[in-house]
């Protein structure tokens, strides 16, 4: 017997230390962590002991005698994994990770440090601090909205609610002593940069990525035409997308792109509203999409099947829609063109996506909503005149150049019908007032998590980690291991003397009289969660920030 991970591992990792015969990997030691869609457990080695199953923050980990029938594939899909022959020699032992020892000198000034953000980043690089050896440590988190959790609360679609509950360790972090977070706080206005600098030894900015990236086609600033990014915050809930709206009248909506977020996006359109209902997503979404005349949501790709960027877990995620049918055109999933590479490297994750295509979909709708993915296509221009029409796309096929498929116009156009379009192409970091920043990929330059002037010579006492830091890549647990480099650096020059000494000794709490603190963070949630009980949903979301604050003061 063994244990088998499911849909919901958000790659935390914490299951790795606790498993006494390591056969979950990949590791975040080994090098395939960052790029892996989610953790395995090879059922070979694993020894049925259970010890993972109690350290999931998400609850992904089920034993294969008592694995619900929604997740039965994954028994095959982590026994796939080890299936090539590189996979099969894991040692014996993970590599163990060690906190550092600290023995301050005896009246020496604590460590304090300055976190800017409050989600999945900001928060493992807080744990990573607050969880040394030794070490004296004030952790402050800063934090825009009187609500914490960036990503994992407004990122997450309303219908995975078994992966939001990532962010009970993060809770846990924010009661251990030395940390407070400073919810309601935006820095740049309620306090700058250069205070946050006087104030403490380091300040790590884990702000994320919140901007989107641009089609660059005509007739993209269309009424009609949004980012996926906005959609997405809109349907969860954010106090700054709260009064969009988005024109649900056409029977046929488009997303281009084809992440794991466009089909978040296309799971939410094609879904019954009342599955919806039982979920947190906000209620002024959820009375939108119960008027919605959408009764198709074309996926568009660039490139064909077997280079999707959406994962296993999320394709099987659209299959568990009742009453959507699935659409695929079946010649390009039996075509060479349409795998885009020679060969079937029967074991890979992207050969095993398009093998669950051919079974899962089917060639023309049957039902009365469908979700279409559309490959080889890239749009070409926006159609209409006030508003969105329309949309031109183009065909491709797959050519080869310097060693890669690269998807090649081939000039055969046509135009789908729409009055929606989303463009799901990619998050963009956003500049951070007073720090460098790279244009051309989003992020704050480092290394290795120290921030870096246009130079190249450090920022003193300036670290970054999370999506600013690296770009917008990974899952939530791939944070993990980079807030776990960029404490690395931060306490190297800690220990080498090598932070700037802070010239301001007051409380930063005095300069705050507006923020929101743990407590009454604690207050929204416990009034969210007690609104949700009366409809049997997980809670029902604030989304204006004055309604945020007075249930926070009491």
């Amino acid at each position: 017997m063994a244990h088998i991970i499911t849909r919901a591992c958000c790659n935390d990792a914490a299951c790795v230390p606790v498993c006494p015969v390591n056969c979950i990997h990949p590791t975040p030691d080994e090098p395939d962590y960052l790029t892996a869609e989610m953790l395995y457990i090879d059922p070979d080695s694993c020894v049925d002991c259970g010890a993972c199953v109690d350290v999931c923050p998400v609850g992904a980990i089920h034993a294969d005698y008592d694995l619900p029938d929604e997740f039965a594939r994954f028994e095959a899909i982590n026994a796939r994994y080890f299936a090539t022959p590189e996979r099969r020699d894991y040692p014996a032992e993970a590599p163990s990770v060690t906190k550092r020892s600290w023995a301050p000198e005896q009246g020496a000034e604590p460590l304090r440090v300055a976190v800017i953000g409050s989600g999945p980043a900001a928060c493992y690089a807080a744990e990573e601090l607050l969880s040394q050896r030794g070490l004296g440590v004030q952790v402050d988190l800063f934090e825009r909205l009187p609500v914490p959790w960036g990503l994992v609360r407004f990122g997450v679609a309303p219908d995975h609610q078994d992966t939001k509950a990532a962010s009970a360790p993060f809770l846990r972090t924010l009661r251990r002593a030395g940390c407070r977070i400073f919810l309601n706080t935006e820095v740049g206005k309620d306090i700058s940069l250069a205070t946050l600098r006087e104030q403490y030894h380091a300040v790590i900015v884990a702000s994320g990525a919140t901007g989107d990236r641009a089609l660059g086609v005509p007739g993209e600033e269309l009424a009609g035409s949004h980012s996926a990014t906005e959609f997405v915050a809109w349907y969860n809930g954010h106090p700054d997308y709260a009064e969009h709206s988005f024109d649900l009248s056409a029977e046929r909506a488009v997303i281009v792109g084809n992440g794991n977020v466009a089909l978040d996006v296309a799971r939410v359109l094609a879904s019954d509203p009342d599955r919806l209902a039982r979920t947190d997503i906000a209620d002024h979404a959820l009375e939108a999409l119960r008027h919605s005349k959408v009764r198709e949501v074309v996926v568009l790709a660039r490139r064909g099947p077997l280079e999707a960027a959406y994962t296993i877990k999320e394709l099987l995620g659209l299959t568990e829609i009742p009453d959507v049918d699935l659409v695929v055109d079946p010649d390009v999933l039996s075509s060479p063109q349409g795998w885009g590479r020679d060969g079937d490297p029967a074991s890979s994750v992207a050969v095993h996506k398009v093998e669950l295509l051919r079974e899962l979909s089917t060639p023309e709708a049957g039902t009365e909503r469908r979700i279409v993915l559309r490959f080889l296509s890239s749009p070409v221009a926006v159609e209409g005149t006030d508003r969105v029409q329309g949309l031109t796309i183009e065909r491709n096929e797959l050519v080869e150049s310097d060693g890669r498929w690269v998807a090649r116009p081939t000039g055969e156009r046509e135009t789908l019908e729409t009055g929606l379009v989303l463009r799901s192409v990619g998050y963009r970091g956003r500049e951070v007032a007073g720090l460098p920043f790279d244009a051309e990929r989003g992020v704050l330059p480092n290394d290795g998590g120290q921030v870096l002037d246009a130079d190249g010579a450090t920022v003193p006492g300036v670290f970054t980690t999370g999506w600013i830091k690296r770009g917008p890549s990974g899952v939530i647990g791939s944070n993990k291991r980079c807030a776990r480099e960029t404490v690395s650096r931060l306490l190297d020059a800690w220990a080498a003397g090598s932070l700037p000494t802070p010239t301001r000794a007051d409380d930063v709490t005095a300069l705050l009289p507006d923020h929101v603190d743990l407590d009454g963070w604690k207050r929204i949630e416990a009034h969210e969660v007690s609104e949700g009980k009366a409809s049997k949903r997980p809670r029902v979301k604030l989304v204006e920030v004055a309604r945020m604050l007075e249930v926070a003061r009491g």
